[in-house]
């Protein structure tokens, strides 16, 4: 990292609040301190540090910039008890008319500079361009004689920012971030942005936040690393963390930690359980037990999450349910030590049945007697979160999100969907994954390898009304992640093309439910939400 003179450095991998100016501010005060204790001269926080991101149309309230420049300049007072501490502040600047997604330099109790983002992603997740005007100038500011480059998350996505920061004499660059996660991303990331500072013969302070906010999760991942390339220093992914070190003109490599991708969904939806609930103000949930695969790996990342003493299942029978679904619900609950209690709402089914009969006379038992079932567990549900203050989980996958496989205000009744954007083949793995890290079948082994069933009709089972979840898989893999058509999906997995065409006729018919569904965590390339964006009435 060629500088003049090696200069001590902090790196906060913050997990900040939306809208919550004081508590972010003091985050950043408390660590400041430690950084100043440490010796250092920079700390470096991620992008919209002190608002949290994505603020979304908060940004767009005069009331709310205003908050957070009031807040802003309240820190920069504070901080004028470190007077040797530069720190880097993301915040949202409005001025001459516009606003700009900026960095704000807060040095011996004052705002000494701001430098405003200059690439405005605009794909995915992003639609920054709705709210910012990009920056036009490079930013470089002295820190004990060392010019540092100051760069936002997507200006390193591109060579010029950094290219244009050497020009104007920078020996370092410092990036604040706000870097969502998806699987495989972290390592492309890095690639890019490593590879972008090391052309222009440029070390790298890169400080991405972490947690969860709504949809998104951040996993953080920062890291630090020389004028070649060569990473010196990494942080942990996931969690919260704040390190410090010198800058050096060579380091020595520090490799990657070696996860599996089962593993790393694991950590991805924990801390996204975790921080949905606890940032909503709830500290427990409740989630209805089936017995099945989907409510069990749910139950299981929510305890990981907020701890058994917080996490409140219901099991309720039918004359459906199968006395294997009730002992295996029982056993893991016991497993996971949570609390659990049994419901039937025969009774109650039988009731609706019954008051429907003379309506429904003359015709048979459909799809409207097994949705019933479901929603009347749906009610129960909501009736302990009211009662009790539990946050509801719902248990859908993502290959039943897709093709509609649910019951619109039954099973998708809640608050959070863990696995909404986890494919069934996918949730069987991570069950495996969530054992071997118990260390014991946490799951019952039985729970996993039994066929999954709605529990809905006699006899049910998944594959009546769907393909095999590999080819289903498969198929929304390609249409979705891939964008291909259903001629070339046919022709790559072999499958007969009336089949994919079902399916995409299946995910475009039941985009109005998804649109009352509730929100999960993106953990894939494309997930239904924020990334995912087709009409509800269309001819298709």
């Amino acid at each position: 990292m060629q500088t003049k003179e090696p200069i001590r450095c902090a790196l906060y991998q913050m997990n900040p609040k939306v809208g919550d100016f004081r508590g972010n501010a003091e985050k950043i005060l408390s660590v400041a301190r430690k950084a100043a204790d440490a010796g250092c001269s920079l700390l470096v926080t991620p992008e919209m540090s002190l608002v949290g991101y994505p603020a979304e149309d908060w940004l767009l309230r005069d009331d709310f910039c205003a908050k957070a420049r009031a807040e802003l300049q309240r820190l920069a007072e504070k901080l004028a008890d470190f007077p040797d501490l530069g720190v880097l502040v993301g915040v949202p600047e409005v001025a001459e008319g516009h606003r700009f997604n900026s960095i704000a330099v807060l040095r011996a109790g004052r705002i000494e500079a701001l430098c405003r983002k200059q690439h405005l992603p605009e794909y995915g997740v992003f639609d920054e361009t709705r709210i910012f005007t990009p920056g036009n100038n490079t930013t470089v500011v002295t820190v004990e004689g060392v010019k540092v480059g100051l760069c936002i998350c997507e200006d390193l996505w591109y060579p010029d920012v950094a290219q244009k920061a050497k020009a104007m004499g920078a020996e370092i660059l410092a990036a604040c971030n706000a870097s969502p996660y998806e699987a495989g991303k972290a390592r492309q990331r890095e690639r890019t942005v490593v590879g972008h500072a090391a052309a222009a013969g440029l070390g790298l302070i890169y400080v991405n936040c972490t947690g969860g906010q709504d949809e998104l999760i951040f996993d953080g991942a920062s890291f630090v690393s020389d004028g070649q390339g060569t990473i010196g220093l990494r942080l942990t992914a996931f969690d919260e963390e704040f390190a410090v070190f010198e800058t050096a003109d060579r380091y020595e490599p520090v490799a990657a930690p070696e996860e599996t991708p089962e593993s790393e969904l694991y950590k991805a939806l924990t801390l996204a359980v975790r921080d949905y609930v606890r940032k909503s103000g709830f500290t427990d949930v409740v989630l209805g037990l089936s017995g099945g695969i989907d409510s069990a790996v749910v139950a299981a990342v929510a305890v990981k999450a907020l701890g058994a003493e917080h996490v409140h299942a219901v099991m309720m029978p039918t004359r459906f349910t199968a006395d294997l679904s009730v002992t295996e619900a029982r056993k893991l609950a016991s497993n996971l030590g949570i609390h659990y209690v049994v419901r039937p709402i025969e009774p109650l089914f039988a009731a609706f049945v019954s008051e429907l009969s003379a309506d429904f006379k003359d015709r048979k038992p459909d799809v409207t007697e097994e949705n019933l079932q479901a929603r009347i567990r749906g009610v129960l549900l909501m009736a302990y979160s009211n009662k009790f203050g539990q946050l509801v989980l719902t248990t859908g996958n993502k290959s039943e999100t897709a093709v509609g496989y649910s019951t619109l205000y039954g099973d998708t009744a809640g608050a959070f969907a863990p696995i909404k954007d986890v494919f069934k083949t996918r949730v069987w793995t991570l069950a495996r994954e969530i054992n071997r890290e118990a260390g014991f079948e946490l799951i019952p082994e039985t729970i996993i390898t039994r066929a999954p069933s709605a529990e809905l009709r006699e006899g049910q089972t998944d594959q009546d009304s769907l393909p095999d979840y590999a080819e289903l898989d498969a198929i929304l893999a390609r249409y979705m992640e891939k964008r291909e058509d259903e001629k070339t999906i046919a022709r790559e997995t072999g499958l007969p093309e009336s089949l994919v065409h079902r399916i995409v006729t299946l995910i475009h018919k039941n985009e109005y439910k998804r649109r009352q569904s509730p929100p999960g965590p993106k953990v894939s390339a494309l997930a239904f939400g924020r990334d995912w964006r087709f009409p509800i009435t269309a001819k298709i």
